[in-house]
């Protein structure tokens, strides 16, 4: 993490004051360059990261041992990139072929073990129902009522995850969603088995081959920690996108679509060098604005925004600082403060 104090969490961005805004007015303010489809930036977001995730596996394979963290850690973060497209990949916005897309997600996500469709058709119910409480499915906090009426095992499990276990909290959503058919509506559930099969097939040929030409310490050192290290951005990323102490999760009958996709997700700035190997994901406001921007309009996008609606945007860097305030305080829903810390519901 770097080491930059964090923004305060007083200056919380203004309400937009107007019930009968549409998002589709917001997107109007948007210039049509955003939505434009290059192919050379597309192919060129994968050639740099096929090249950063070999540069990664290179330094894996020669690094002394004292450098394997930072290896890691760098091939991990690469490894997300693989991620990102895919998930343009998701969105459609990718290539404009739907059959690129699809073999894109697919291949790219075969060395992460995620089956494509399935993500894809869950996490497009986390862009329709953004801090929907009860029907949101990424971060989703309890109520006080769950946490309290929940078996002290799960209990602890969800305490780990909401405090400084929460960069593997994405590993229990990947493990726990996708492999199961029946997350999704059942005319979907044929393209969820085939990406499951071809993670299957693809694990199946993979580490075994692996194991026998590496041994266990192989299996770990060139897969288990860069796996992690991926999770770690996974987990951090989507934790950071949609909390913070004024962040409110609504119930359905008072939820505004426009409200909670403008002010209900956050620009977090990072180290420049994980934004260019994220591919803008960091750059989170207009992806929720409108799922069709790839990813190397993001910047454009957001700066849009910043100019028509910048009192109500949510913007942070990325810190220390900025992670002890969300898993120290962001862990239980209130109705008027938003969050309670575990400890102000056991004082």
């Amino acid at each position: 993490m770097t080491a930059t104090t964090t923004e305060s969490f007083s200056d919380a961005p203004q309400p937009l004051g107007n019930p009968d805004l549409q998002l589709r007015d917001i997107i109007k303010t948007l210039p049509p360059a955003c939505f434009h489809k290059s192919q050379r930036k597309a192919w060129s977001s994968v050639l740099l990261s096929v090249s950063a995730v070999a540069l990664g596996y290179v330094s894996i394979a020669i690094a002394p041992w004292f450098l394997l963290p930072i290896a890691w850690f760098f091939t991990g973060t690469a490894l997300t990139g693989f991620f990102v497209i895919a998930h343009d990949c998701g969105h459609r916005s990718f290539a404009k072929r739907l059959w690129v897309n699809d073999w894109v997600g697919h291949l790219l996500m075969l060395p992460l073990i995620y089956p494509f469709h399935s993500w894809r058709l869950l996490h497009d119910r986390h862009h329709l129902h953004t801090n929907k409480l009860d029907v949101d499915n990424a971060w989703r906090p309890w109520t006080i009522e769950e946490f309290i009426t929940t078996g002290s095992g799960m209990r602890g499990v969800y305490r780990q995850l909401r405090g400084y276990l929460w960069w593997v909290a994405s590993i229990a959503h990947w493990a726990t969603l996708h492999f199961n058919p029946a997350h999704v509506p059942t005319r979907y559930q044929n393209k969820v088995k085939g990406s499951i099969a071809a993670v299957v097939v693809f694990a199946a040929i993979f580490f075994p081959t692996l194991l026998l030409t590496t041994g266990i310490w192989g299996v770990v050192k060139f897969w288990l920690f860069p796996w992690l290290g991926y999770h770690f951005w996974m987990s951090t990323f989507t934790l950071v996108h949609h909390t913070a102490p004024e962040i409110q999760f609504q119930p359905t009958a008072s939820w505004n679509e426009a409200e909670a996709q403008l002010s209900g997700t956050v620009h977090c700035r990072y180290p420049r060098w994980v934004e260019v190997l994220c591919h803008n994901i960091n750059v989170h406001v207009p992806h929720h604005i409108s799922v069709g921007i790839p990813a190397y309009n993001l910047p454009l996008a957001h700066q849009s925004l910043a100019e028509h609606w910048g009192n109500h945007l949510q913007e942070r860097t990325f810190s220390v600082g900025l992670m002890r305030e969300i898993v120290d305080r962001c862990h239980l829903y209130h109705p008027e403060q938003a969050y309670l810390a575990f400890s102000e519901i056991e004082k």
